[in-house]
């Protein structure tokens, strides 16, 4: 960890403040979805380390599946063109989805996302992520679960990755410019 840990600019949000975070989020899906045929949709890789957590505070019955989209390549920046690498292995007709990010930046990846989905009939369509970064917003989404605005920075950590490092750290920080601007 020592490797990883000497590229950290800052930490923005330690373990617990996350745990924290994601009970108060796991009470309140609990509630909004009473009754409901719940299905989260983990948004691959990222989100994968937050659903995990998320799902186990969630205390109703639910089922989840994966989609893997690319919109960066090999950039820091989305380049607004997205492709689905892995679909969903069910149909999410008549389901009441949650789709489950690890950050929202510019938007137009989930933007593409909802679209796509939207358009497979789910009975309900909402949306979850761990982090959020509004004002690079680039397309009109409204999130329904959020845990922490962030700003505009490069963030790794907690299952969010550079170059498909840092996923394991266990807080979110924001990533030194030098290990990136190389």
């Amino acid at each position: 960890m020592k490797d990883l840990e000497k590229n950290i600019r800052e930490i923005l949000f330690t373990e617990n403040q996350i745990k924290e975070k994601i009970d108060e989020l796991g009470d309140q899906i609990t509630l909004d979805y009473q009754g409901k045929d719940l299905l989260l949709i983990g948004v691959l890789k990222g989100a994968n380390v937050f659903m995990s957590d998320l799902m186990r505070k969630i205390q109703i019955p639910l089922s989840i599946d994966f989609i893997a989209v690319s919109s960066y390549g090999l950039s820091t920046e989305s380049s607004g063109v997205v492709k689905i690498i892995k679909d969903l292995d069910h149909s999410i007709e008549d389901k009441d989805v949650l789709i489950i990010e690890d950050i929202i930046d510019t938007g137009l990846t989930l933007d593409y996302l909802y679209h796509n989905l939207l358009s497979r009939k789910p009975r309900s369509f909402k949306i979850c992520t761990l982090l959020d970064k509004p004002e690079r917003r680039k397309a009109d989404i409204k999130v329904d679960y959020k845990g922490f605005d962030i700003p505009d920075e490069f963030i790794v950590g907690y299952g969010i990755d550079y170059a498909e490092q840092y996923r394991n750290l266990p807080y979110i920080a924001i990533l030194k410019k030098e290990v990136y601007e190389k």
